[in-house]
């Protein structure tokens, strides 16, 4: 007499994990092709000017930019030829720094706002008087860590 052996209930099948491979390298490479950086539409001119003693800034998640210089040819007809500021995407006025820090502040994480630099991008030919109302309008905004953009330039003569 032959034995005969029990089915086992409720056991299933082992999943079949050759296609996981495909699937997360197509999620990476959507993710990849989908995403983008946090880029500013440039609305003015800025030819940094030439620095001999410059440094790298640490942590450029903690810079907040001001761009001051003419602006492009197609923006001049509405904001004419004189330098201008620009906050992220758009033209502003030295009275709308204040509220554009506060405004920046509050998107950072707490522990990093004292951190927080406002470098400025201006142009070489940008009058003085513009870059004083921004540093009043910094100093005023509690915005006290400044620096200034420069490129890389050869020593300087300086002929007298």
């Amino acid at each position: 007499m032959a034995k005969f052996k029990k089915k086992k209930k409720g056991g299933s099948g082992a999943i079949n994990t050759a296609s996981l491979p495909d699937i997360v390298f197509m999620l990476l490479f959507f993710f990849m092709v989908s995403t983008t950086m946090k880029e500013v539409e440039m609305k003015v001119i800025t030819r940094l000017p030439e620095a001999t003693e410059l440094s790298r800034l640490e942590r450029k998640s903690l810079v907040t930019y001001i761009y001051v210089g003419v602006p492009m040819r197609q923006y001049q007809r509405s904001h004419g030829t004189e330098p201008r500021i620009q906050l992220n995407d758009q033209f502003a006025t030295p009275e709308d720094i204040q509220s554009f820090i506060a405004q920046e502040r509050e998107a950072m994480r707490e522990h990093e706002r004292p951190l927080m630099t406002v470098s400025i991008k201006a142009d070489y030919d940008c009058p003085m008087g513009i870059i004083t109302d921004i540093k009043q309008a910094l100093r005023r905004a509690q915005a006290l860590r400044i620096n200034y953009s420069a490129r890389q330039g050869d020593d300087l003569a300086y002929n007298f």
